[in-house]
């Protein structure tokens, strides 16, 4: 019974604080916007060009990369601490997920994204 308790309280405190962010909202909004609200960038640096601009392939590469070594990085620690149990089940699975990063390195590599001129 405590833990509905405990459940209904935090459930309570929630839909309050929403409430409560909503009234304020209603009480403090000053109703009117200025022109430079609907600006898209505000910090007074004036735009260069549209967002329709392509990018540079390059940016997604690094970003793919980005994301490529950084699961790594999230899979191997575990598999680091706990290889001795995982024995050679776990070396043949890693060795597999290396192999398979190292593709992907070799790839962005031969594509040029880790060379910038």
């Amino acid at each position: 019974m405590s833990s509905y308790l405990s459940f209904l309280l935090y459930a309570g405190i929630v839909v309050f604080v929403g409430l409560a962010i909503i009234i304020l909202h209603i009480i403090f909004n000053p109703g009117k916007r200025r022109e430079i609200d609907l600006e898209t960038y505000e910090c007074g640096v004036p735009l260069l060009d549209t967002a329709r601009h392509p990018f540079n392939i390059k940016f997604y590469l690094v970003a793919l990369a980005f994301v490529l070594f950084d699961i790594e990085f999230v899979f191997i620690v575990p598999w680091a601490i706990l290889y001795k149990e995982l024995s050679l089940y776990g070396l043949i699975t890693m060795g597999i997920f290396i192999g398979i990063l190292t593709f992907g390195l070799v790839y962005i590599w031969k594509k040029g994204a880790l060379e910038w001129k």
